[in-house]
């Protein structure tokens, strides 16, 4: 059976980009026959917004966005991640690092660890990362909008963080186990998280888990080409005009709703989109304006 699922982060409210994401994978998996969930990823506490999670949920019921089954909170996932991390470190494909992030700049190229505690054994008592070795991993997968994605993870990326120096474990390796544990069996979210997805599967690799099928959407921009999020200040959405809203989000998705859409009610909006959502209409640009 289909699962898919929509993971936002508590980090502000819901605006135009992130309802872009929920609609695509909504209508995918609906269009599939399959389950829908939602999965709130609240594991970075620094970046959270008190109240955020409850006012995403409400936002998502107000836009008539039903879920199936309880929502999977990260924060009641810690332990299945440690136990994920514990394994990686016991077969030998995790380290501990105690690099700054000015260590890391000066010693190679930008965005790329150059391995300098890697072959270290033992753990510091000191603050320090946990970064999964990539060795000569290049990681290729297909995406089904973006097509064709090849990595060379130890020439573009470096071994990577998958717990911080804070304590705090980091999103590859939270997504990784959670999909596997949800049973996702495709992952559709904005193309802003395509670079990010070979990480993922290299972990996946590395634990022993089924490596769903992605679909990456193209990213509403603002005039400026940046990417619609809370730390650009994107707007928040009207839950009190949500079709307004949806119509656009449809529309940015390749559909074509007629303003007889706008005069109906979110019910008859969806099943309207679900009927007519076909992969062929999904514009494959990674990026377009609002």
């Amino acid at each position: 059976m289909y699962v898919g699922r929509f993971a936002p982060s508590p980090t502000g409210p819901l605006h135009f980009g992130s309802l872009v994401a929920a609609t695509g994978s909504y209508l995918r998996a609906r269009s599939m026959g399959g389950c829908w969930l939602v999965r709130m990823e609240d594991i970075d506490p620094p970046r959270e917004v008190p109240g955020a999670a409850d006012a995403i949920l409400r936002a998502l019921e107000a836009f008539g966005l039903g879920w199936d089954g309880a929502v999977l909170y990260q924060s009641s996932r810690i332990e299945a991640y440690r136990e994920a991390l514990d394994t990686l470190l016991a077969d030998g494909h995790a380290f501990a690092c105690t690099c700054s992030r000015k260590d890391i700049a000066r010693a190679g190229p930008p965005g790329v660890y150059p391995g300098t505690c890697r072959g270290k054994h033992g753990l510091p008592h000191g603050p320090h990362a946990i970064r999964v070795a990539v060795g000569q991993a290049s990681i290729g997968f297909d995406d089904l909008l973006q097509g064709p994605v090849k990595q060379d993870l130890a020439r573009e990326v470096g071994d990577f963080v998958v717990r911080r120096a804070d304590g705090l474990f980091a999103y590859q390796l939270a997504v990784v186990v959670d999909d596997a544990f949800q049973g996702v069996t495709e992952v559709v979210r904005g193309a802003d998280l395509l670079d990010s997805t070979p990480r993922q599967i290299h972990l996946q690799h590395l634990l022993g888990l089924p490596t769903p099928g992605y679909l990456h959407l193209p990213v509403a921009v603002d005039g400026l080409g940046q990417k619609l999020s809370k730390q650009s200040h994107a707007a928040p959405l009207d839950p009190t005009r949500p079709l307004t809203a949806i119509v656009q989000a449809l529309r940015f998705l390749g559909l074509a709703p007629g303003r007889e859409l706008l005069e109906g009610d979110v019910t008859d909006a969806w099943a309207w989109a679900v009927s007519q959502f076909d992969l062929a209409r999904l514009p494959p640009r990674p990026a377009l304006p609002v």
